[in-house]
């Protein structure tokens, strides 16, 4: 008996040794297992790393072009055949003229490689085109590399006219503004649409109200020294006192560009009669598409109506008498820093009206948004001022008759001297479905940046 005990004991003993054995085969397994899981998990991880970067590159690549991209104006006589070479010059030029040696635009459109991270071997390259059968948009495709990984990220810029920011006031001068009397600037639909800037580069007493403001927009100063001074009650979008001029009276904002208006444009309309110094001008008349002959200095003594174009060649002094109905647009072609000898005085009643109906004047209609191009001219208007349908560009402009205008445009100042609004005047700014790009001041094309564009390609 004692015998076959020790054999049970000697097999069990066997026994537990093989499946030790077992257990240990099983976790070294489970072990390799793990270990090559965990390289297998750290290599996915440096290639979603180096994915990562590789896409990032390629952002970094887009925000940098963004940039200069954003920085390139081009006439609007451009030919859209020549918007490519047009680009790559701009940008080239730029970036010369910048020091930016780093990034080179070659004449195909392509760019070069540009190093953003050498010890990780970042780096972007890039290729601009534009597509024969969509002239008008700018194609960038931008490559970042990580290593061998790269990525590449497309965006589109639609070549547009240039919006000028200072068409976003109701009333704009590069002088001071006086209101002598009780002024009143109102809205139709909303308080911005009767925002005023005023530049006073060059005098510190920017604004000055002597009466009751009642303004409904907000007064932007350009000089950071600039002050202004209201003599008496106080109301600006709806705010009384210091409280409206705390809240909407802001000094030294950002300058805002005076454009000058592409005068020579309305020359092919002035089809009509030319008066000079021989034109009977003591009768009422009607002049269409009509040109004042320079040195001519009229003076209208009734009543005119303006058809279509009317230019006035400096230099001149042009006065009108009685009344004026503009249907169209008066272009006067001076030389905006040279406007000492060149006037239009508006004695009697001033104001405007669409393009007549009839089908001569067709090919003009589309000149909407403007109806005084005149930035050589200084502006005088002594009747009642009571209609513009439009933008008036003058430099310097005079009120001193009964102001009680609906305007539909912004009042522009090139001048340096101060623009006054004498009496009572009652200004009502109604701009909310006005041309963005008034006529004649289609001068630029820029890069607009259209975020629907924009795509992944791995």
């Amino acid at each position: 008996m004692k015998a076959v005990r020790r054999s049970l004991h000697l097999r069990r003993r066997g026994a537990a040794f093989i499946v030790s054995m077992i257990f240990v085969v099983v976790f070294s397994a489970l072990v390799v297992g793990i270990a090559s899981l965990s390289g297998a998990n750290v290599q996915l991880a440096s290639n979603h790393h180096k994915v990562n970067s590789a896409l990032s590159a390629a952002q970094s690549g887009q925000n940098v072009m963004r940039y200069w991209l954003s920085r390139v104006v081009m006439s609007s006589s451009t030919p859209p055949s020549d918007y490519f070479n047009t680009i790559v010059n701009c940008l080239q030029a730029d970036l010369q003229d910048n020091g930016i040696s780093n990034i080179t635009v070659n004449n195909d459109g392509s760019i070069s490689s540009v190093t953003l991270d050498s010890q990780s071997s970042r780096s972007f390259t890039g290729m601009l085109l534009i597509d024969p059968n969509a002239t008008t948009v700018l194609q960038t495709c931008i490559t970042g590399n990580c290593g061998a990984i790269t990525r590449t990220i497309k965006v589109c810029y639609d070549i547009e006219p240039y919006e000028h920011p200072i068409f976003r006031f109701g009333l704009a001068t590069k002088g001071p503004l006086r209101f002598p009397g009780n002024p009143t600037l109102a809205t139709v639909n909303a308080n911005w649409e009767a925002d005023v800037y005023v530049e006073s580069a060059n005098d510190p007493d920017a604004l000055r109200v002597v009466g009751n403001t009642n303004f409904d927009g907000d007064v932007n100063i350009g000089n950071p020294e600039g002050n202004v001074d209201f003599q008496s009650d106080v109301l600006i979008a709806g705010d009384h006192g210091q409280t409206a001029i705390d809240n909407h009276v802001f000094i030294g904002v950002d300058p805002t560009d005076f454009p000058v208006p592409d005068a020579d444009h309305f020359l092919q309309y002035a089809t009509g009669d030319v008066i000079d110094s021989s034109t009977d001008l003591t009768k009422g008349m009607t002049v269409t598409n009509a040109t004042i002959a320079a040195g001519t200095n009229p003076h209208f003594e009734s009543s005119v109506i303006i058809q279509g174009v009317l230019v006035i060649e400096a230099p001149n002094e042009v006065t009108f008498g009685r009344n004026v109905n503009l249907q169209g647009i008066i272009i006067a072609d001076g030389d905006v820093n040279c406007p000492a000898t060149n006037k239009i005085d508006f004695l009697g009643n001033f104001d405007t009206d669409p393009f007549p109906p009839d089908a001569q004047f067709d090919v003009m209609r589309h000149e909407t948004g403007a109806s005084i191009i005149a930035p050589g001219f200084g502006a005088t208007f002594a009747g009642n001022f009571s209609a513009l349908d439009g933008v008036m560009a003058v430099s310097g402009v005079y009120f001193s008759g009964n102001a009680s205008a609906l305007v539909k445009g912004t009042i522009l100042s090139y001048s340096d001297n101060p623009a006054v609004v004498e009496g009572n005047a009652s200004l009502t700014f109604d701009r909310l479905h006005t041309t963005t790009i008034p006529a004649g001041f289609d001068t630029h094309r820029v890069l607009d940046y259209n975020p629907s564009y924009y795509s992944v390609i791995p």
